[in-house]
């Protein structure tokens, strides 16, 4: 079990993905602190892999809203309180905010969602990380999404936080290498949950033609198996990945199972950067 004697602590755990991330680690041997804003589905799920969990692992559950900095803190809290420390944060919880043309949109709904996306991992890390310092090491994994490296007309306050919390991964990589915490995110792949749903109640007309058609697509025969990421995301807190750091990583289509051989030629490969003429074998004047 890669995981055996590590404590994590997994935001949006209670259902999608957060859910699957859940049960691969505890099935890895991980005691893990979930926190969703729905305590009722949160406890159901908490029980759910209570079940599975082997003598001496904890699966413990809070209420939180992770865009609210007094309710993280407490989360944190109680998190190193009843666990004792925690090695892992994987940041998962998310929303696609409101669909449809940018111009006419809610503003207060666009802006919830950079609240839930953006500052939902920016406050856990924050919370965290005086703890993984003081401890001299720590993994916090970062889900990202489509957004982060394609525009996404009509989900645009979804699209500019994922950019955002790459760009942040990848700082606080810098920030933090000195002090042995690996931070990296994952890309899961279009994946059939809630969201892919909500496109497909939102209809063509709010999220254009060309994405209903992809999502109506992968609900039928092309959605990624959650399982992929799940694994990906124990890969990334396990020992095994010590000094991977500072990567956007496609569960579906990145040799991810053997990074750590690739450590020292990492370069600039799975990083957001900016595109100039030479890099298309172009000489502009």
């Amino acid at each position: 079990m890669k995981l055996k004697g590590l404590n994590a602590l997994i935001t949006g755990g209670s259902q999608g993905l957060g859910r699957v991330i859940a049960e691969v680690f505890v099935r890895e041997g991980a005691s893990v602190m979930l926190c969703a804003r729905d305590a009722a589905l949160l406890e159901a799920t908490r029980a759910e892999l209570a079940g599975i969990a082997a003598p001496g692992q904890q699966v413990l559950a809070r209420a939180c809203d992770v865009s609210s900095e007094h309710q993280v803190n407490a989360l944190v809290a109680a998190a190193i309180a009843e666990l004792g420390a925690v090695q892992v944060l994987v940041n998962n919880a998310g929303i696609y905010g409101p669909l449809g043309p940018t111009e006419s949109v809610p503003l207060d709904e666009w802006r919830r969602a950079i609240e839930i996306n953006l500052y939902g991992v920016l406050l856990p890390c924050r919370a965290l990380i005086p703890h993984f310092k003081a401890a001299g090491r720590g993994k916090i994994i970062i889900i990202s999404g489509g957004g982060a490296t394609n525009p996404l007309p009509n989900i645009s306050s979804y699209a500019a936080s994922k950019a955002a919390v790459v760009r942040l991964m990848e700082t606080f990589s810098e920030e933090l290498k000195s002090h042995h915490i690996d931070v990296n995110a994952v890309a899961p792949g279009a994946l059939k949950t809630r969201l892919m749903q909500e496109v497909l109640d939102a209809g063509p007309e709010k999220v254009g033609a060309a994405f209903y058609a992809k999502n109506v697509q992968w609900t039928e025969d092309g959605a990624t198996p959650p399982a992929l990421a799940a694994n990906l995301c124990a890969y990334l807190a396990s020992p095994e990945s010590d000094g991977v750091t500072g990567r956007l990583i496609s569960a579906q289509w990145d040799p991810w199972k053997t990074l750590h051989t690739h450590r020292d030629e990492f370069g600039d490969i799975y990083t957001l950067r900016r595109i100039v003429p030479e890099d298309r074998g172009k000489n502009w004047p």
